[in-house]
């Protein structure tokens, strides 16, 4: 599976990016998908993600409330809609996959241990 991240830029705090990821499948449903980020010097760590199936989603803490994830399903996009953007939420945003055809809830595919297809990344940085 491909993933391909865009729409990531300078934004100043308080303001609201998305991000897109396209990907090479022809039926989303066949994978669970989320998005990552990598703050400078830190871990890469999941900020939100769906079930296989798109009907459940899972939040980080730090971005509960502000972030949004989304598909559609018949051009084979996900999305990060990103509001009141902080300077912690800096850094690089991927777009990852679990295997095909696997089970796992979305704080499962969030924990990245079962992610087997990365994106490229996009960079968001926030600074007044």
């Amino acid at each position: 599976l491909q993933l391909v991240e865009s729409g990531g830029g300078l934004v100043q705090p308080g303001e609201s990016l998305t991000l897109s990821c396209a990907t090479s499948e022809s039926t989303l449903n066949n994978y669970a998908i989320g998005w990552f980020r990598q703050g400078p010097g830190q871990e890469r760590k999941g900020v939100s993600c769906f079930s296989r199936s798109g009907k459940n989603t899972y939040y980080a803490d730090s971005v509960q409330g502000r972030f949004e994830i989304s598909r559609n399903n018949s051009e084979n996009f996900v999305y990060l809609r990103m509001n009141n953007l902080k300077d912690e939420d800096t850094g690089v945003y991927y777009c990852a996959a679990t295997p095909r055809l696997a089970w796992p809830s979305p704080r499962t595919v969030c924990n990245g241990q079962m992610i087997e297809s990365w994106g490229q990344g996009t960079q968001v940085t926030v600074s007044s």
